[in-house]
């Protein structure tokens, strides 16, 4: 069988790298890379670091508004699905990047697979809420990580071609954890902070880096908890940083953005972890540590299961009491799969291809 798989930014690489060596194993995939992230700190390390195959097409679609990002990918990819002529398109999670892909399989006809499909916050003003529903209903093959993903599908009557597979990010977990844990003695010593001695914080959204005071609010609660805070800053957040003129506390050890392993073994040695990502909330679960979210929704309500995620917002008073006193219950529940999302996703496409 023949595969499109289409990427942008740095969350969809890590999914892609796995189910890529799993496609590969029997099947010909054409990588294509929209550009959505791409400079090297934010595109190209994590090619190098996961082994993954060079993109066979790079569409440099870059920057700009949503809708000129998106149509300059859908633009693109039409041209690519029009000369591949794929048995399946591949799109991954949430971004631009998801929605062209999914927007240009369909037009003309062919059938999509969406992996991370059934994810829902419920705030449709979330760019990525637009495009994951509009992903999830012109779908082929929905390629649920949760339960409860698969019960928010079948909520807005999607039935068919509903697959519970589990994580592919916790398949990437556990294949990459070796190469992090090598990182972890150097790297902390690089930033002079302890295991357990330090907070490492994200902060990437545009509803918080976009707005000066919710902005400032972030900043301000990083800047009263007692140790350090490690902030990997997302272009965007330099760029608002500086534009706004504001001023981080002593504390805060503004870095540029890292690798995935390097991120893997700050969030594994952190004290907690304060963030507006759902892939890093995902993978504190996954490392059993403690996690505050910089919104007032999840689209990961498991993680929230036994107090390891809290749900702050952008409260400074709620952010710096749940960094201080996270405490959770027990330990975090098998709710994402077993480690073989990727093997399961190729399976089912060899089975149930219309094509084969």
């Amino acid at each position: 069988m023949k595969f499109v798989s289409v990427v942008g930014a740095r969350p969809q690489f890590m999914k892609a790298a796995v189910l890529s060596r799993a496609l590969r194993q029997k099947h010909d995939e054409i990588l294509v890379h929209t550009g959505q992230h791409y400079d090297d700190l934010m595109s190209d390390v994590f090619f190098r670091e996961l082994k993954m195959p060079a993109p066979n097409v790079n569409l440099g679609a870059g920057s700009g508004s949503h809708a000129s990002q998106t149509a300059r990918a859908l633009e693109g990819l039409e041209a690519v699905f029009i000369e591949q002529s794929p048995d399946v398109v591949i799109v991954f999670g949430d971004t631009n990047s998801t929605l062209a892909g999914a927007l240009a399989a369909a037009k003309l006809g062919l059938p999509i697979a969406h992996v991370e499909a059934g994810l829902r916050s419920y705030e449709r003003d979330m760019p990525e809420e637009i495009n994951r529903v509009l992903t999830d209903h012109v779908s082929t093959y929905l390629f649920a990580p949760t339960a409860t993903a698969v019960g928010r599908l079948r909520g807005e009557g999607i039935d068919r071609g509903v697959y519970q597979v589990g994580d592919v990010m916790y398949d990437s977990l556990l294949v990459s954890l070796p190469a992090a844990r090598k990182l972890e003695a150097p790297l902390l010593a690089s930033l002079g902070v302890k295991p357990g001695g330090y907070y490492l914080a994200t902060a990437h959204r545009a509803a918080n880096t976009d707005d000066a005071a919710t902005l400032a609010a972030l900043l301000d609660a990083f800047g009263r908890l007692e140790e350090p805070v490690i902030l990997p800053l997302h272009p965007r957040t330099r760029d608002a940083i500086s534009s706004l003129g504001l001023t981080p506390a002593a504390n805060l050890r503004l870095i540029d953005p890292v690798g995935y392993f390097e991120m893997l073994a700050l969030e594994r040695n952190a004290r907690a972890v304060l963030t507006d990502s759902g892939g890093v909330q995902r993978e504190a679960y996954f490392l059993a540590v403690p996690c505050v979210t910089l919104r007032t929704e999840t689209e990961w309500p498991e993680t929230l299961a036994g107090g390891w995620n809290v749900l702050a917002g952008n409260d400074v008073t709620m952010i710096v009491e749940a960094a201080r006193r996270l405490r959770p219950e027990s330990q975090p529940l098998p709710a994402f799969g077993d480690g073989r999302a990727a093997g399961k996703i190729v399976e089912i496409l060899e089975r149930d291809s219309p094509n084969r």
